[in-house]
Formats: C-alpha cells, sequence, structure tokens
C-alpha cells in the first residue's frame, strides 16, 4: 500500500468513525441539517449511523490485511454518499451539511481509487 493511500485511508477511517459515532449518539448539532434534507431522526441510529461506522471498520479491515473488505467499504460509502449527496439537493438543502456530505463522498471516492489498486494486486 502505498503512503497516500494509507493516509486517506487513515483521515477516512477517522472522519467516518466520527460521523457515524455522532449520528448514532443523536449529536445535537447535526438535527437540523438532517430535518432540513427530510431525514427523520429515527434514521440516525439505522441506517445511518451504522452503516458510517461499518464502513470506517471495513476499511481499517482492509488495512489490517484484507483488501477486498477494505475495497467494498470504500465503495459502499461512496454509494452512501452519492445518496446523502442526492437527498440534500431534493430537499434543495445547501446548507454546512451538504457540503459535508459532498467533502465525504470525495473522501470516499479519493478512498477507493488510491485503494483499487492494492486490492486488485493483492498487495
Amino acid at each position: 500500500m502505498s503512503t497516500p493511500s494509507l493516509v486517506v485511508t487513515l483521515v477516512a477511517v477517522a472522519a467516518y468513525a466520527f460521523s457515524g459515532i455522532a449520528a448514532l449518539a443523536h449529536f445535537r448539532p447535526i438535527l437540523p441539517g438532517m430535518a432540513r434534507a427530510g431525514v427523520p431522526e429515527s434514521w440516525l441510529t439505522f441506517p445511518i449511523g451504522t452503516l458510517k461506522t461499518a464502513g470506517a471498520v471495513g476499511l481499517l479491515l482492509g488495512l489490517a490485511g484484507v483488501p477486498l473488505v477494505g475495497t467494498a467499504a470504500a465503495a459502499g460509502l461512496v454509494l452512501f454518499f452519492v445518496c446523502a449527496v442526492y437527498t440534500h439537493v431534493r430537499a434543495g438543502d445547501y446548507s454546512p451539511q451538504f457540503g459535508l456530505a459532498l467533502g465525504l463522498l470525495l473522501l470516499a471516492a479519493a478512498t477507493l481509487g488510491l485503494g483499487l489498486p492494492s486490492s486488485l494486486t493483492g498487495t
């Protein structure tokens, strides 16, 4: 695994773990943005918090020597955040939380793009 791939993946693990735990804990600052996007608060535990946290764990497993799990986690996070961005756009919500969703989408795409070659070669 290259140094850039390792650094991006570690940043992604930290970001998705924090984001997932914040959703699981119903962290007050994220509630208004979710409401503006039309996301029910009950969804913060499952699917939102659970999927983000599972994505972070999957990326860690990829770093621990199971590259296909890391690749699958990165791909799942890309799909998750495509849906998140779409949800904000559809609701007309361009708040800072929309920017955060877009940034997390780009981070997931970078993680997938940088990690894909190593998962295909097994290195």
